[in-house]
């Protein structure tokens, strides 16, 4: 279903400011626990749901889009988001407004102010963990009514989650999608919906999309070649974090070996930081590739601190949004086509299924361990689905809830 007023999606108004932008992302920033599936989940009921900015299909398109890109997932989808709404100035705030709470507090712990200690074992992040799950839920469901709507779809969805439930990797969740279009595009094609509502997408016209294919293409082979020519410290650390950042598909988790391995081995830092970082990454809110701000700050030699973090946090997103605004000027005429058309509907339906299994794990699997665990997420999803409650009250729901029950149940013993 379309949204009668985005018949243009990012069309010129004076409602929809950069600012406005950027403060709806920052509010997500502070609030969007639970990794990258649930970031999709909480942008869906922000934006489509509760603020209307968008319609079902287009989410779904951009969803889908991103995740054929390699990068971060939901740090792409939130720049569609925020070019669709504001134009370019917008995407750009979006991702600072979102990237911006997480690598704060990440460089704050790297230079030792946080005493959390162990955080792995706090009852309020365990209670946003249970919130995720209720986020995720309400996302397949909303999603899987619109993009699998026949036994077909369905059938692909179901066929997609038992791929990446087998193979818990990047490949399975490549071959899921791959999979999905391809069934799409041989079996769907009277069934496939309407080309979604134009993105507008201001001076990134077709050269300048090119131009940053090139540079994406230019910096990942250039960068390495100039750092071992100067010998210049920065330069080999920005061209180990944009490989890392060029070459990782399935979301901050994935990039987690990479990065141990870019900045370990050669002493850069040690691995007792590095699993205090991670630790840390996992219980601050908003995407888990700021995790690169903490291990620019603690670099053992500089740049470090607040110069090693911006460097870091840079050169992770380059490629990433390089890579989304070379293929965005064509992605209009790309999914216009009828045969695209198809294959969408079935990547749609795809990742249904994706996030599907994501459900089951890691969300479900890490959060959910008693009845009253489920008895709290039970309750986030009512809030959320029926009560249409703000995202952010459900977070602070969720953790004061866990915490509540961690008191009560050490009353009794």
């Amino acid at each position: 279903m379309r949204n009668d007023e985005n018949d243009t999606i990012g069309s010129s108004s004076p409602r929809r400011s950069a600012l406005e932008t950027l403060l709806a992302f920052a509010q997500l920033g502070l609030t969007s626990f639970g990794g990258p599936i649930a970031h999709i989940g909480y942008f869906r009921a922000e934006f489509v749901e509760r603020r209307k900015w968008l319609s079902e299909a287009a989410f779904a398109d951009f969803v889908a889009l991103c995740q054929f890109l390699p990068g971060p997932a939901s740090s792409q989808l939130g720049f569609i988001l925020g070019m669709s709404r504001a134009g370019l100035l917008g995407g750009f705030a979006a991702w600072l407004g979102f990237t911006l709470p997480s690598a704060v507090a990440l460089v704050l712990f790297a230079y030792g102010v946080s005493q959390l200690g162990d955080v792995a074992h706090l009852p309020w992040l365990h209670g946003l963990a249970i919130v995720a799950v209720a986020v995720v839920a309400q996302a397949v469901w909303g999603m899987a009514q619109s993009l699998c709507p026949d036994r077909e779809r369905a059938t692909i969805a179901l066929a997609a989650m038992i791929l990446t439930l087998a193979l818990p990797s990047a490949m399975g969740q490549i071959g899921a999608i791959v999979g999905g279009g391809l069934i799409g595009w041989l079996l769907l094609p009277q069934r496939a919906a309407p080309a979604s509502s134009p993105i507008s997408t201001g001076f990134i016209g077709p050269r300048a999309g090119l131009a940053s294919l090139a540079l994406f293409v230019i910096v990942l082979i250039g960068a390495p070649i100039l750092a071992a020519t100067t010998g210049a410290h920065w330069l080999a650390l920005f061209a180990a974090f944009y490989r890392s950042g060029a070459l990782v598909f399935g979301g901050g988790h994935v990039v987690l070996p990479l990065l141990q391995q870019a900045v370990t081995p050669p002493g850069w830092i040690g691995p007792d930081a590095f699993l205090a970082g991670y630790a840390a990454a996992q219980a601050v809110p908003g995407p888990l590739f700021t995790f690169a701000a903490f291990l620019g700050a603690a670099m053992r030699e500089p740049p470090n601190g607040w110069e090693g973090a911006i460097l870091c946090l840079v050169a992770i997103y380059l490629p990433s949004l390089l890579l989304l605004l070379g293929v965005l000027p064509f992605w209009d005429a790309v999914r216009g086509r009828s045969a695209m058309r198809a294959a969408l509907a079935g990547v749609n339906a795809a990742v249904v299924g994706i996030l599907t299994g994501a459900l089951y794990t890691p969300v479900w699997t890490s959060a959910i361990f008693s009845a009253a665990d489920f008895c709290l997420a039970a309750a986030a999803y009512l809030l959320l689905v029926f009560w249409r409650t703000p995202p952010w009250i459900v977070v602070l729901f969720g953790a004061l809830g866990a915490a509540a029950i961690d008191a009560f149940g050490r009353s009794l013993t």
